[in-house]
């Protein structure tokens, strides 16, 4: 739909003006002792796959009121991601959820998200509905579910994915359960615990062994009780007792309000067991807003966790991923922000005075320490992100290109207004 070069003439006209912002940026932070080269590349390196469902718009338990032209094939998914990746030269990979996206040609699939720079992330596997062609319900659980028969075709099918992703090239599965409870007494919540710890064994036993699982949590919903789940601290035990290939997987929006992710992040970097990273944002509870909408500081803090973490163990691997869902928004404009967020909060931390900082923390002075977080926090980083982008042949403002190029309404006239790209 669109090449580097039409980018290239749209961004031709702002280009003075990106310099006259760039210059004195690139020159203060040289005077600070940052290697602006340095950081442009990590800057270049850092890299967000995007989900396939975010790719259509999301809902309510209400209603959904979706924008047209969304993907109507695994295809015309790695087709929008590669269009974003062709405007913010940062969301290089898709995370596939399986069976809505079982692929029909593996062999094609590839050369076509070879063709669009993309590769394939951590596979999700779906045991939170009932599949057509399943003989059993999930309706009371799936991992746990007190029926052998019900746990097992849920194994079968946390097998199935990781088949699928090695064909393509996946090298971890992410597991989130709805399994829980509504109502005192439903569940026996420890032998709930209990079968679903076996049962992630025997899922854990098929992993390749460059592989890695991503235990999600979550503290309630679509629950209201109890979730087998709820917490870091038991996904944390259950990647123990599974072994070195099971992590945690964080996501923002799976937290009790005024949770203190920071704190949960640095002690999963600390025990090695952060795995994986789901970027969203929230008011209320799982709200899946886009990234950095509401609470960019504390997105900022966290960076500065994980950043200090990598550096302390730099062997550490981590997927990075989006997990948001939309109603009001066009979904890849709100890709497009959501990237754009999660890069301005890690360049943010990246320019942190952490020799400061950490003096500032070994004297006890916490005004000290503030100030120099917000020194970094403050600092209008945009212009150093617009021109990595450049370099690697993006748009200097991914949204306005979107927009100039009349991108949905495109989409729109080739694949209609009732399209739908998701199973929800």
């Amino acid at each position: 739909m669109i090449t580097k070069k039409d980018i290239q003439e749209f961004d031709s006209p702002s280009l003075q003006n990106h310099k006259k912002k760039l210059t004195p940026l690139v020159d203060s932070l040289q005077s600070k002792g940052f290697d602006t080269q340095n950081l442009l590349k990590k800057i270049g390196d850092f890299q967000i796959a995007i989900p396939s469902w975010a790719l259509g718009t999301g809902g309510t338990r209400f209603g959904r009121f979706p924008e047209g032209g969304e993907p109507r094939s695994l295809e015309e998914k790695i087709m929008d991601i590669g269009l974003l990746h062709k405007l913010n030269c940062s969301s290089d990979s898709v995370s596939l959820h399986i069976p809505w996206d079982i692929p029909s040609d593996l062999n094609a699939l590839i050369e076509l998200a070879g063709s669009q720079d993309i590769h394939f992330d951590a596979v999700n596997s779906n045991t939170f509905q009932d599949q057509e062609g399943d003989e059993y319900s999930y309706k009371f659980g799936s991992l746990s579910h007190t029926d052998l028969r019900n746990r097992d075709q849920a194994i079968e099918h946390n097998k199935q994915v990781i088949d699928y992703g090695i064909q393509l090239g996946s090298k971890a599965l992410t597991v989130w359960l709805a399994d829980g409870s509504c109502f005192p007494g439903q569940n026996n919540l420890r032998e709930a615990l209990e079968r679903t710890i076996e049962s992630l064994t025997e899922i854990y036993n098929s992993l390749p062994p460059d592989w890695k699982m991503l235990i999600e949590y979550k503290p309630y919903e679509p629950n209201f009780y109890s979730t087998v789940i709820q917490d870091w601290g038991t996904s944390h035990l259950i990647a123990s007792k599974l072994g070195p290939k099971a992590n945690c997987l964080v996501d923002l929006g799976h937290h009790l309000p005024n949770t203190n992710m920071e704190q949960i992040i640095a002690t999963l970097m600390m025990e090695e067991k952060l795995g994986g990273f789901h970027f969203n944002d929230s008011k209320f509870g799982d709200d899946d807003l886009t990234a950095g909408s509401i609470k960019p500081y504390q997105l900022f803090l966290i960076f500065n966790e994980l950043l200090d973490g990598l550096r302390n163990k730099p062997e550490t691997k981590i997927s990075w991923m989006i997990d948001a869902s939309h109603n009001v928004k066009d979904p890849l404009e709100d890709l497009i922000q959501s990237v754009e967020a999660i890069k301005l909060a890690f360049t943010q931390a990246l320019i942190i005075d952490n020799t400061a900082l950490r003096n500032a923390q070994d004297s006890n002075d916490p005004v000290q320490a503030q100030e120099v977080l917000q020194e970094a926090f403050r600092t209008d980083i945009r212009p150093l992100l617009a021109e990595s982008r450049r370099i690697k042949g993006g748009a200097l403002n991914p949204i306005q290109a979107f927009r100039h190029f009349n991108i949905r309404n495109k989409l729109i006239k080739e694949r209609g207004v009732t399209s739908t790209s998701s199973g929800l």
